[in-house]
């Protein structure tokens, strides 16, 4: 007689196990602990076999004789339903190995010994928003171009048109990495280059009038937050490097008494020189009281092992009432120095940017020198620092080419 849900919910453990039988070949066991299991009898190549098909309640009846029609089905077809289980076990086993998500993470791995941290953890949060959840779980032999641009465009839908151009990047050189190591044989991102438009570039806000970097200033002085913070704003505008590399600065980078600070810049990994004019010399000499003993020069609100965060230059700025989407941005002093240097106080532009540490060729092919326009280049932070503190104090600033009537 066929089985009945009743009938086996109905039915007791006993001193020895029993099999509650359905028709072709599927029973249930029913152990004397009480575990029911579904079991499918069945012959193949003139050997009896056993196939496990689960355990009841969580297989129901109705789905325990679809999985024996399913075997039945498969040995109709010359196929040994056990065997084909195990296959199917360890195709699962190797597709969840290599996962997209599972070969991005050793992507990311293999790739956090070379990259800075903080573009590690930015490059994780990224996918792990915009990526994993839609293509974490497929194997990453099965992914194709459809299936990236639907990700992609669902980036670019809530306006993050740049981080949709990234995670595409970041989505081939997952691929790159899945051929490099056997688990892939093609990068269906490379193909999707140009699928979404180009982003609008837009420039870091800064300010370049000389009257109101005079009112910046000035409103630095009501700062009330913590004093390392307090010395980086000051330093942003006088010093103008990279924001990156202004909250990362180690004490051991400092010669205060040469007036330098020499350290790698990270985005072209090359030795730069900032030369120190005394008014930068004066700060980090007042700030090296508190911080000295640590590494860093402006270390974390929250640990002094790690360095000042990233946003507290512009959390700065915005509590002091500047908008760092239309005024002005950590990285906005930078631009604010180039074009006031250049148009008011008349320096050469290749002094400018060497002090930029941008990627200047002379004639001999050299991409970048660090100590080439060295003279020049300390001249004119001096000379950079006495005029902030000018516009500071309001003093009548007068452009060089207007001097001498």
């Amino acid at each position: 007689m066929p089985l009945t849900d009743t009938a086996i919910r109905n039915t007791k453990p006993e001193t020895k196990p029993q099999k509650l039988f359905d028709g072709g070949g599927l029973y249930l066991l029913v152990t004397p602990a009480g575990r029911k299991y579904w079991r499918l009898k069945y012959r193949f190549l003139d050997k009896e076999k056993l196939l496990a098909l689960g355990v009841y309640p969580d297989v129901a009846l109705a789905a325990a004789r679809k999985k024996r029609d399913e075997a039945r089905e498969k040995l109709a077809a010359g196929i040994d339903p056990g065997e084909a289980k195990k296959i199917d076990k360890r195709t699962a086993r190797l597709n969840a190995d290599n996962s997209f998500e599972a070969v991005a993470r050793d992507w990311l791995e293999e790739r956090k010994s070379v990259v800075q941290i903080g573009q590690h953890e930015k490059t994780l949060a990224r996918l792990t928003s915009d990526v994993f959840p839609w293509l974490g779980k497929r194997p990453i032999v099965q992914i194709d171009a459809p299936e990236i641009l639907a990700v992609l465009k669902r980036i670019d839908s809530r306006g993050a048109r740049y981080s949709a151009h990234r995670v595409r990047s970041e989505i081939s050189r997952v691929f790159r990495y899945a051929i490099k190591e056997g688990k892939a044989k093609a990068d269906p991102a490379k193909d999707l280059i140009g699928a979404i438009p180009p982003p609008v570039e837009t420039h870091f806000a800064a300010i370049t009038e000389p009257a109101k970097v005079a009112e910046m200033l000035r409103a630095f002085d009501a700062f009330s937050g913590t004093f390392p913070v307090l010395c980086a704003l000051k330093l942003a505008p006088m010093l103008f490097v990279r924001p990156g590399e202004l909250r990362q600065a180690e004490w051991t980078q400092f010669d205060l008494d040469k007036r330098e600070w020499r350290y790698l810049v990270t985005k072209t990994k090359t030795e730069h020189l900032v030369p120190l004019a005394s008014q930068a010399v004066g700060i980090l000499r007042e700030l090296r009281a508190l911080t000295g003993r640590g590494r860093y020069v402006f270390p974390g609100a929250r640990s002094a092992l790690r360095p000042m965060s990233e946003a507290a230059i512009n959390a700065a700025l915005r509590r002091l009432g500047y908008d760092t989407r239309t005024e002005i941005t950590g990285h906005g002093f930078r631009a604010m120095a180039r074009t006031i240097l250049h148009e008011e106080l008349e320096q050469k532009p290749e002094v400018i940017e060497h002090q930029l540490a941008h990627s200047v060729p002379d004639n001999l092919g050299s991409a970048y020198n660090r100590t080439k326009f060295i003279k020049e280049r300390r001249a004119m932070m001096q000379q950079w620092a006495d005029y902030l503190d000018q516009l500071k104090t309001g003093a009548q600033i007068i452009p060089i080419g207007a001097a001498g009537g």
